[in-house]
């Protein structure tokens, strides 16, 4: 397959002040660059946008370097190889790679990982089979220290990573799941279509009584996708030796002040409490395991997933802003 000369790719504008907007986006038309020795010139297909771009927009020292004012984002992308100076990769091979935010991508070879588009939809390589699913996984399992009998409470139950985490606990048998989304819709979709014993809306009232009303037992494990007032509410229902899994906290990203804490830490003494936060790349000898137990649970048909795909590379700002606002269920993807 030929490539055009230029190919579109989105860049940061300006560093956001609380939410993010479209000004905080700038699209450029540039050269496709012929690959290098060592790498691939990768046409993406498909590309993610995630709640962990948001800190990347604010020049802070973190666990990964910031985006670049003038230069293309950077994210998880599935794309089919155009050229190639890689031995073990041909053109018309399909990689994972993290250089989404473009049409047209030069990854070096040892960044691109091959994936099998007959054994499963591209898109799963970025939700459900890639980085969400893994994180769900060990984040249950690994960090909070899972065992069957828990009584499990998820925040964003029906995002990425949530309905995941919520289905893995009733497979490895838990004895209660409940979790909290933005919408009757979705909390329909929780229960009704991933099977979650429980489900609330988080505006229809204060978060602690609606989850106090559904764990009249307590619970054991929290995952937290949230932060604020739910990591509060937990913390307030969380039995003795209780695990909390910290993975985001996205009702936080966009505050231009530093939210208040917790004001119930001291459950942490009483209830010898432990927390715990986690970044998936902590994590990657479990990728074995995750793909043989997830992937047999899928082909088997007990483990349900959605993704929520927006068409077009033009539009990935907005993909991206309406994820933030909660407005995907599942993954939220662009196809290009």
């Amino acid at each position: 397959m030929s490539s055009p000369s230029t190919g579109l790719e989105i860049r940061l504008a300006s560093r956001p002040k609380g939410w993010p907007t479209e000004d905080n986006f700038e699209f450029a038309e540039v050269p496709v660059p012929e690959p290098a020795q060592g790498q691939v010139l990768v046409r993406n297909l498909y590309m993610s946008v995630d709640p962990a771009m948001r800190g990347r927009m604010n020049d802070v020292k973190s666990y990964v370097l910031p985006f670049q004012l003038g230069h293309a984002l950077e994210g998880g992308a599935v794309g089919e190889v155009v050229k190639s100076t890689v031995d073990w990769l041909r053109p018309g091979d399909t990689v994972l790679h993290s250089l989404g935010w473009r049409e047209y991508a030069v990854v070096d070879g040892r960044h691109a990982a091959k994936v099998d588009g007959q054994a499963a939809p591209l898109s799963t390589y970025l939700g459900v089979l890639g980085m969400p699913g893994l994180t769900a996984y060990a984040g249950l399992i690994e960090v909070a220290e899972f065992k069957e009998g828990d009584a499990v409470f998820v925040s964003g139950a029906a995002g990425a990573v949530g309905s995941m985490v919520g289905q893995i606990a009733k497979l490895r048998g838990a004895s209660l799941v409940v979790g909290s989304a933005g919408s009757a819709e979705k909390v329909r979709y929780v229960t009704e279509e991933l099977g979650f014993d429980a489900a609330f809306n988080y505006k229809d009232g204060p978060v602690y009584e609606q989850l106090k009303k559904l764990t009249p037992n307590g619970i054991d494990v929290y995952f937290d996708n949230v932060g604020g007032e739910h990591l509060e509410a937990a913390i307030s229902r969380l039995n003795l030796h209780g695990r909390i899994t910290v993975c985001g906290m996205i009702s936080q990203y966009n505050e231009a002040e530093p939210p208040p804490g917790p004001r119930n830490l001291a459950n942490f003494i009483k209830n010898r409490l432990t927390m715990r936060g986690m970044l998936v790349l902590d994590h990657a000898h479990l990728k074995d395991q995750f793909f043989q137990e997830v992937g047999g649970w899928i082909r088997e048909g007990k483990l349900k997933y959605h993704e929520t795909v927006v068409e077009g590379l033009r539009n990935a700002p907005d993909a991206f802003l309406g994820m933030l606002r909660g407005e995907n269920i599942g993954k939220m993807l662009v196809k290009l």
